[in-house]
């Protein structure tokens, strides 16, 4: 939930995200296709240890994905009164999670980045432990963010360079060619590169990857630390 990619490309979306976690956190359970209160499916690896998760792709399409801090590293302050990971499917789960974000408490909730695809429209939500702050981006460009809590401005800068170069080189790339990059990218610097290793007690432990459009719902799941791949899909239908 640590490194995330959007990409365009032409009538599909391109979203990819890197799960960075400490050596002690359970593996999460594979993507699994679930019904909502709302009666939509959804695809998500589940957390064992907190029960939510950190990136999930709906049946009509629409993507989320969370980040862990807001504009800035934090210092947390425990207990909290329910983990990011289940906040994240409150919001997700709805008919329409932009409003579910602008009308949830989230009073002693962790600072949290949400990524958000809805109705084909791209927004950015973030929560600092006081105050809600919303923006919409162009959904027509290629965007990267980084989590403020594991990597400062000029590491961010630096892994936004790389994604920059990337896409120069690749106008359109598939799915696979962006996993690759969330797999590679980098100068060697195992403690910042996209694929990230810190003395082995914080490293990257999945990557997920997600193809949104008019003929695919896909969701790509490697799993890092088992060495094992997956593939779940919704059955999409061209407009």
């Amino acid at each position: 939930m640590c490194t995330v990619s959007f990409v365009p490309v032409g009538k599909k979306i391109l979203i990819c995200s890197n799960r960075d976690e400490k050596s002690s956190r359970s593996i999460a359970y594979k993507p699994a296709i679930t019904k909502t209160s709302s009666d939509n499916g959804l695809i998500f690896p589940k957390d064992p240890d907190g029960g939510g998760t950190w990136i999930a792709l709906k049946e009509n399409g629409d993507v989320a994905i969370l980040l862990n801090g807001a504009f800035e590293n934090h210092i947390p302050v425990y207990p909290y009164r329910r983990s990011r990971g289940l906040i994240f499917l409150d919001i997700f789960e709805s008919k329409d999670p932009m409003h579910s974000f602008n009308t949830l408490l989230l009073n002693n909730i962790e600072p949290f980045t949400l990524v958000l695809f809805v109705y084909g429209s791209l927004h950015v939500c973030r929560w600092n432990g006081l105050n809600k702050y919303v923006e919409q981006l162009d959904e027509k460009r290629p965007h990267i963010w980084s989590s403020v809590t594991l990597y400062d401005f000029a590491t961010q800068q630096k892994r936004t360079n790389w994604f920059v170069q990337w896409i120069e080189k690749n106008s359109s790339p598939t799915i696979t060619d962006l996993l690759s990059f969330h797999r590679f990218a980098g100068d060697g610097n195992h403690a910042t590169d996209l694929l990230m290793n810190r003395a082995n007690k914080l490293y990257t432990v999945s990557i997920t990857g997600i193809v949104t459009g008019d003929t695919e719902l896909e969701m790509h799941y490697l799993d890092l630390l088992q060495h094992k791949n997956y593939l779940s899909s919704f059955l999409a239908h061209a407009q």
